[in-house]
């Protein structure tokens, strides 16, 4: 006890008030590293690894150390203290109480906090209260879970946007304890040997041996006994070691103040054991916290390996961004240069034009005043007794007749000449030059809009003109406002290729002019994805959107429309390029409508191709027209359509099958045999498709009525023919997607048929070859990476 008394007479005596440690005081070396380092070339590493991270711990507000930083939802961190001044400049007040309020953790007390925060203007009094009034921030008395809670946005000063607090402003926050024990432990490598001063010692203090988290504080070994008495409950508090940071222990709910023992990858939170089964967390997907943890670590290590591993390669990036920045600089000089010598080339043109112009108004400016000065000389010639006027006076007095005569002739031409301008005065020029105004408007126009040529934006691709056929056709256009593009690059590659490692390997072709191209020699059965972007001086544009085409699965098969075979080719009008055929309905259709309730017969016209299929895979597409009666598209056995229908037989009303064969007995002997004719029935609009296999079994079958379904008719139709396999496919020729297929008897030439019970029409679909677009052949293109 007397060592003690003596001790608190002397320097080590304790005072009420502790003193408040600054955050520019030395930390203990014994906080430099989490884990021990071996050897003095890792403790130099470790130093210097310290020193060059010192812009990663910096507070983007006040731009100091990070003191009790806050993680906000965008992922960036910012002081506490920082955090509240900006919501008080926003008008919020936080539950805790006015925004100015000092924290009680010693990292950010008034005597360590930033000198910058200290001289913001707060809002005033009367501001918060009408704030507060209209419902801004929170307040005592508002009721908990009202129909609409106030949401406090954050500005965060990293990513400037504002981020959205919740209802619980900051205290709805986790604390960022591992970036404050980052900040501690770098504190301490840049003073290392220092140490922390005891804060209950008089000046000057003796260096702190011990810290206490219940109290807040660090002491020196005698403080630390005078502050905890034996017997007391402050003797239960245990020491840590001195720190200039008091922190919890753990990471605490800040909603139920328990600490966190899961993580909930739905909202990316961590939560505890109340919040997780709370409503709001119902249904998401949580994990323990140290499955979170081993995860993440685990991520975070093997990107670190990754980068720590390819240091080379970072150095050769960076070697190659200091060369951007050189190139960059010697650029931007080389750019700036050009437009100096633009702009004075306009100013030369400019000076040049308005020598030009000043001339012109000098010259017309003499002119005038030689006339006016011609003029006035002429009228004083008028005065009394001078010129013209004296001299007239003169020869009045000639008394001699002849004399007179002979001398008056003349004068009197001048005299009456003057006096009819005296009469009809006006002056010789005028003095308004407005016929030399310039109107400058259109050029000022260009003038003020003259800028930096931008690059075009990116195109867009007409997909009602773009298709696949034999060739692929691609059109685009640019934006109306675009700026214009000098040439265009086609890019594209299939998408069901076999995969290759790496990146997508995209074929390209530079320098296409106009806005179409054809691409040549596709793959058939296969996808395309297709893009374009247009160039001119100042670079490339923007790619367009991806456009994704199907290409035929055979190769196509280019025919004419042969109107030598079937009946009534009178009612049959093809077109000049043999591509399009109409059906016009002649008298027997009328005289049908007319004994529709006695039974009519109609005709059947038949259209063939001038082609004929004997082996491989063929595909062709048409178009019917969908106000057409009754169509029938198809293919059949050249020999049997001829005997079909040279005799140009009638049939019973619009439900007979020109195809089906059911008119003969002998069809029972050959029910396994594959048909002859293979057809598929379009009428109004609609697509009608049977319930068998094949298309040409009619509307009616042997053992009854068929179960049949319509589907709406396509813009074009495809017809694929396997001449091997005597298989037709019928296919919706935009989307390729399968309408029907049935068999067909292929023991001889199969050609296609289209067949006309009343009005009705089909376009065959043109080769994409007999466009004049420019070509672009797809197999001698370079491949990109």
């Amino acid at each position: 006890m007397a060592t003690r008394a003596r001790l608190s007479q002397g320097r080590c005596q304790p005072r009420s008030p502790p003193p408040l440690p600054s955050p520019s005081l030395p930390v203990p070396p014994s906080f430099v590293s989490a884990a021990p380092l071996t050897g003095m070339a890792a403790k130099r590493g470790t130093k210097t690894s310290m020193k060059n991270m010192e812009k990663e711990l910096l507070c983007p507000v006040c731009q100091e150390m990070y003191k009790q930083p806050l993680v906000l939802p965008c992922a960036h961190n910012v002081c506490q203290a920082c955090a509240r001044e900006l919501l008080g400049q926003q008008g919020y007040i936080g539950p805790g109480g006015d925004p100015s309020s000092e924290p009680t953790s010693p990292a950010s007390t008034p005597s360590t906090r930033s000198p910058r925060l200290s001289r913001r203007t707060l809002p005033k009094p009367d501001r918060l209260d009408r704030l507060l009034k209209s419902g801004f921030g929170t307040y005592p008395g508002r009721k908990r879970g009202a129909l609409h809670p106030q949401v406090i946005m954050f500005p965060c000063p990293a990513c400037q946007g504002d981020v959205e607090l919740g209802e619980r402003g900051l205290a709805g926050l986790f604390r960022n304890l591992t970036l404050e024990r980052v900040v501690e432990r770098y504190r301490q490598s840049v003073s290392a040997g220092g140490a922390i001063p005891c804060q209950l010692c008089k000046p000057p203090p003796l260096d702190a041996t011990k810290g206490c988290t219940e109290c807040r504080a660090t002491f020196c070994n005698e403080c630390f006994k005078l502050f905890h008495p034996w017997g007391t409950q402050k003797a239960q508090h245990e020491p840590t070691l001195p720190t200039l940071s008091f922190r919890p222990k753990g990471l605490m709910c800040p909603d139920h103040k328990e600490e966190v023992t899961h993580y909930c990858k739905t909202c990316q939170r961590l939560v505890c054991q109340l919040c997780r089964v709370r409503r709001t967390h119902g249904g998401h997907k949580i994990t323990p916290v140290l499955s979170a943890y081993q995860a993440l670590k685990d991520k975070l290590t093997k990107s670190l390996t990754y980068i720590l591993g390819n240091q080379d390669t970072v150095q050769t990036q960076i070697c190659e961004l200091e060369e951007t920045v050189r190139h960059t600089e010697v650029s931007g000089q080389q750019a700036k240069e050009e437009v100096s010598q633009l702009v004075r080339g306009l100013g030369a043109v400019l000076d040049e034009k308005r020598a030009s112009l000043l001339q012109a108004i000098e010259e017309c400016q003499q002119e005038r005043l030689a006339r006016l000065s011609a003029q006035i000389q002429e009228h004083r010639s008028l005065l009394d007794g001078s010129g013209l006027v004296g001299y007239a006076q003169e020869v009045l007095k000639e008394t001699d007749q002849p004399c007179f005569v002979q001398a008056a002739k003349q004068l009197h031409n001048r005299i009456a000449r003057a006096t009819e301008a005296l009469q009809t005065f006006r002056p010789a020029a005028g003095s308004s030059f407005r016929h030399c105004q310039l109107d400058v408007g259109r050029e000022m126009k260009l003038l003020t809009e003259l800028n930096f040529l931008q690059v075009p934006e990116a195109p867009v691709i007409d997909t009602q003109r773009t298709f696949a056929y034999d060739q692929i056709f691609l059109c685009w256009r640019l934006p109306p406002h675009s700026p214009p593009a000098w040439h265009y690059t086609i890019e594209f590659r299939r998408t069901d290729a076999p995969a290759q490692p790496g990146p997508a390997r995209w074929q390209r072709r530079e320098e296409v002019r106009g806005t179409s191209a054809l691409l040549e020699n596709p793959d058939t059965g296969s996808v395309y994805v297709l893009r374009v972007r247009g160039c001119n001086k100042a670079g490339y544009g923007e790619y367009s959107e991806d456009v994704h085409l199907h290409t035929p699965p055979a190769p196509v098969l280019h025919f004419f429309l042969d109107g030598r075979w079937g009946a009534s080719r009178e009612r049959l009008a093809i077109s000049k390029d043999q591509r399009a055929v109409r059906s016009v309905p002649g008298l027997p259709l009328l005289l049908a409508a007319e004994r529709l309730l006695t039974g009519c017969h109609l005709s059947v016209d038949v259209v063939l191709g001038d082609v004929a299929v004997t082996q491989g895979r063929s595909y062709w597409a048409c178009a019917v027209d969908p106000a057409s009666y009754l169509v029938k598209v198809g293919v059949g056995l050249e020999s049997k359509l001829q005997e079909s229908f040279q005799g140009a037989p009638d049939v019973i009303s619009p439900r007979y099958d020109p195809d089906s064969g059911h008119d003969s007995g002998a069809e029972d002997a050959t029910v396994e045999a594959s048909p002859p004719f293979a057809f598929l029935t379009i009428g109004m609009g609609k697509i009608l498709l049977g319930s068998g296999a094949s298309s040409n079994a009619g509307l009616t079958g042997r053992d009854g009525p068929a179960v049949s379904c319509t589907v709406p008719l396509p813009p074009r139709l495809g017809i694929c023919l396997d001449y091997e396999r005597g298989r037709v496919s019928f296919l919706d020729a935009v989307s390729f997607r399968g309408l029907l297929e049935c068999p067909l008897d292929c023991s001889g030439p199969v050609c296609p048929a289209f067949c006309f019970i009343g009005g009705g029409a089909v376009q065959l679909q043109e080769p994409v070859g007999t466009k004049p677009e420019r070509k672009v052949t797809i197999g001698g293109f370079a491949k990109l990476d």
